[in-house]
This record gives structure tokens, sequence and C-alpha cells, in this order.
């Protein structure tokens, strides 16, 4: 509704000033050309300015209604991810903003930290924020910089401007914007911008963090602490739509312990959970960072390789079996491992891909079992995992 009296006051002015230069037209035959052109020149300088003040006022009202959106959108959506970038899109967007970062503690972690701006050689965590004890309402900081000292973003960060996150009684973060080209950069009116985005945004990101934490807690196995079945199912079909949708490669590999029923019968069920903890331990220990360990049921498990091949969920079997069975664990001494893994198929969704690992792992089984038996195309390869593995 502004924006539209604004551009009607626009309209009504341009309106009045153009009338006014046709009733002086009308007149110029009892005034001088010299003095025509002077009025005419003042009403161009009057009429510009005008003009100009109304784009200012429409621009303003336009930023004023984006961040009543944004500041609405933010406690709409639980997703941290969004949080964090709807709170880093209106900190960015304050003037004399360059660069913007908000850090969350965590507890007994590192802080969870997300910016906008910054270059790849001027990562978050190295730009300076407020203490971790009590702060004002805020604090502003100038940097003295050398010569030369220009980043691959170009300028060096000059002033910034920290803000804490509150949530209730609490600060939970903390809300940063960074400036390079003026060390005097932010007023108190930015500072007040800044702190009323964290007052709005310091709730919600709370929200959303305690939310994922939650969220996380129900995606872990308890025994083992490796990720659960559901989790499993749920992250195989976005990784088969993903590898679809963008041509990329995936693997996935299933495996067992051998007779551990025969263990649980010998040590009893509880020293048999023990030993899927120490054994999921030793898991975790061998997997790439970017694979995602899950238990699946019992004594089996899986893992999901992203842009990997069938070679490399076969040298990931190598490192399992020799990461289980190099040494004893626990009452149930040394154990050996059997596994299936394939890769992606052009025709294959999440159920077809999981059954042919699935079977698979039955298949080494049936083979004498410390083996692993990889399904690529149409071939099948068994391997025996005695020491240096070989083809069979």
């Amino acid at each position: 509704m502004t924006t539209i009296l604004i551009a009607c006051g626009a309209v009504l002015v341009l309106t009045t000033l153009a009338a006014t230069v046709f009733l002086l037209a009308r007149r110029s035959r009892d005034v001088g050309e010299e003095r025509l052109a002077a009025l005419v020149g003042q009403l161009d300088q009057r009429m510009e300015a005008m003009v100009d003040n109304l784009s200012d006022a429409l621009e303003r009202t336009q930023e004023e209604h984006r961040r009543s959106r944004v500041f609405r959108e933010l406690g709409v959506t639980i997703d941290l991810d969004e949080v964090f970038d709807r709170t880093l899109d209106v900190a960015g967007a304050l003037g004399g903003v360059d660069a913007a970062v908000v850090s969350v503690a965590v507890e007994d972690g590192e802080p969870l930290v997300a910016s906008v701006g910054l270059g790849c050689g001027e990562p978050a965590a190295t730009v300076p924020g407020p203490p971790d004890g009590s702060m004002p309402r805020w604090i502003r900081i100038a940097y003295e910089q050398e010569a030369g000292g220009e980043t691959a973003s170009g300028a060096p960060i000059r002033a910034a401007l920290a803000v804490p996150l509150p949530c209730g009684d609490e600060r939970i973060g903390y809300l940063s914007v960074y400036s390079r080209t003026d060390a005097a950069a932010f007023c108190a009116a930015t500072a007040e911008d800044l702190e009323e985005l964290a007052r709005r945004a310091g709730p919600a990101i709370d929200n959303a963090r305690r939310f994922r934490e939650a969220r996380q807690m129900a995606d872990l196995d308890a025994l083992t602490g490796l990720h659960n079945r559901r989790y499993f199912h749920e992250t195989l079909a976005r990784e088969v739509a993903r590898a679809h949708r963008y041509a990329r490669s995936l693997a996935l590999v299933v495996f067992d312990l051998d007779d551990f029923k025969a263990i649980n019968d010998r040590i009893g069920h509880l020293a048999g959970d023990a030993v899927l903890a120490e054994a999921s331990d030793r898991v975790r220990e061998v997997v790439r960072s970017a694979d995602v360990a899950c238990r699946v049921g019992g004594d089996e498990f899986a893992v999901i390789l992203p842009e990997s091949s069938i070679t490399d969920a076969d040298q990931l079997y190598k490192r399992l079996e020799h990461a289980v069975s190099a040494r004893p664990v626990g009452q149930a001494g040394r154990l050996r491992l059997s596994a299936g893994a394939t890769d992606l198929r052009p025709e294959d969704d999440a159920i077809s891909f999981f059954e042919r690992a699935d079977e698979a792992l039955y298949r080494a089984k049936g083979a004498g079992k410390g083996t692993v038996v990889a399904v690529e195309s149409t071939t099948s390869l068994p391997r025996r995992a005695e020491g240096t593995a070989t083809n069979s």
C-alpha cells in the first residue's frame, strides 16, 4: 500500500511540474528568454531532486517490505540452514555490509558457523567475533591493515560490528557484519538494525537447532551410534535419485558378522551387544567422511558410498574386514565379515539397488563366509578375504 501511495505521489508531482512549465511557456511572451530559461532550469533541478527522493523512499519501502517478509518467514521454518540463509540475507543487505557471519554455540562441540561474502582465503573462523564472556548490546571493531593485504575477495576487512543472538535470557551465539571499505562504516543505526535482526533470528535459530539435534538423535541407532534403518532407507532413496539426476556414480556395501548367532549363544546377549558396539566403532574409524554407515538390523550393516565405484566399495570392504578382524573383539575373539557390494545401474531404484547388494551378501555367505561378492553390471566377482583378497 505504501508503495502505491509513493508512486501516486510521484505522478502527481510530475503532473504539477509539467503544468507549471506549460503555464510559464504560455507567459513566455511577457518574460525574457533568459529569465524563462533560468526558471526552467530551477524546475528541472527541483524535479530531479524530487524524483531522487521519491526513488530513495521507494527503495527504502521495498527493503522494509522484504525485511518484514523475511522476519515473518524466520518463524515458520525449522530448517537450520534455511534460517541461517535468511538471517545472512538480511544482514548482508544492511548499509555498508560486505560480509556477514552467524555463529551458534553447540554443547560439547564446535560452534555452527555460516557466512556470506567471505572468500576462501578468509574463512569465518578466522574473522574475530565478540568475546565468549558477557558482552554489551553491540561491539564495533576497526582493523588496521598493512599495504598489500588484499585477499581473494578483494580489499581486506576494515571494520566489524557484532551483536549477541538472544533467546530468552540466554545468548546462543552472535551475529557479525563486516566492511571492506571504511573502518568507521557502521553507525548506531546499523547497530540497531542488526540488533533487531538478532532478536528476531535468535529464537528461530534456537528452535531449528534443537529440531536438528533431536532429528539427529532419532536417526541414530542407540546401541552402535551408527545411523539406523529408517535413516538408511531415506538416505539411500535420496542418493539414488541424486545420482540419476546428475549422472553420478554410487556404490553400496552390505555386510554382517559371520556366525554372530553362535557368538550370542556362547557369551550371552549383553556381551553380544558389547561386541556389536565395539565392531561399530571400528567400522566408523575406516569409513570416509562422505560415506554413510548404518545398522540395518541385528548384526547387518550397510555403507552408502556417494561418488564411488564398485572398486571403491571393494576397497572399503578390505578396510572393514581388516579393522574388525585384525584383533579380538571382547569375549567374541576374532570376527569375520561377509559382504555384498554393487554399484548403481541406470534402471535401479533404491529398492532394487539394496536388494542386489543384499543378495550378494547371501551369496558371500554361501561361498564360505569371510568374503565379499561384488556385483558389477552382469558380472559377479566373489573375493575371499584371507590376507590378500583374490578372485575365485
